[in-house]
């Protein structure tokens, strides 16, 4: 008797990872992704039970991978919050980094509809970001460094809102009243 191709957990995690790049995550299903990679849903259950999840999950993949492109950006040193923007403004605004901001807003979006599981999902990974961001970023306390790194969050979002909405130009021109480009 011979045993089927099984996939693996890292295997659907990384095709969930392709279908929400290219599809966007609000249109990430079981049923999609299996049909995407020619499987049976039941096997995407198997690894990931509910579609906050699995939706989960690739969030965490695609943030995990763009936070090692960020790290090189940031260096060594603690920042303050406009050279943490101003050291990663060319990595945001890269080609590669676009489809991630897209999924970013989108997931900003459907939390702000109210729309579960971003409404839990979404509060959740922009605290997560902060948290991470922290660190590296200048002052004297852990709560003013987190103060801090809140800051530049906030201009990068709106920054990229910008970018992701009215254009690379007039993104670009905030950015530089702004002194961060």
């Amino acid at each position: 008797m011979t045993v089927g191709y099984k996939h693996d957990r890292d295997e659907l995690l990384d095709a969930a990872v392709a279908a929400a790049l290219d599809d966007g995550v609000g249109r990430l299903t079981f049923g999609r992704l299996a049909r995407r990679i020619g499987i049976n849903d039941r096997s995407i259950v198997y690894y990931f039970p509910t579609k906050g999840d699995l939706v989960t999950e690739v969030v965490v993949a695609i943030g995990g991978r763009f936070q090692v492109l960020l790290d090189e950006a940031f260096g060594a040193e603690r920042l303050e919050p406009v050279d943490v923007v101003r050291r990663a403004w060319p990595v945001l605004t890269s080609p590669d980094a676009d489809p991630v901001f897209r999924i970013y807003f989108e997931l900003v979006g459907l939390a702000a509809a109210g729309t579960a599981p971003f409404d839990e999902l979404t509060p959740a990974l922009i605290d997560q970001w902060i948290g991470w961001l922290a660190p590296r970023v200048a002052g004297g306390s852990d709560a003013e460094r987190r103060a801090n790194a809140t800051a530049a969050v906030a201009l990068v979002d709106g920054l990229l809102l910008l970018h992701h909405t009215a254009g690379a130009d007039t993104a670009r021109t905030a950015a530089a009243r702004l002194g961060v480009a």
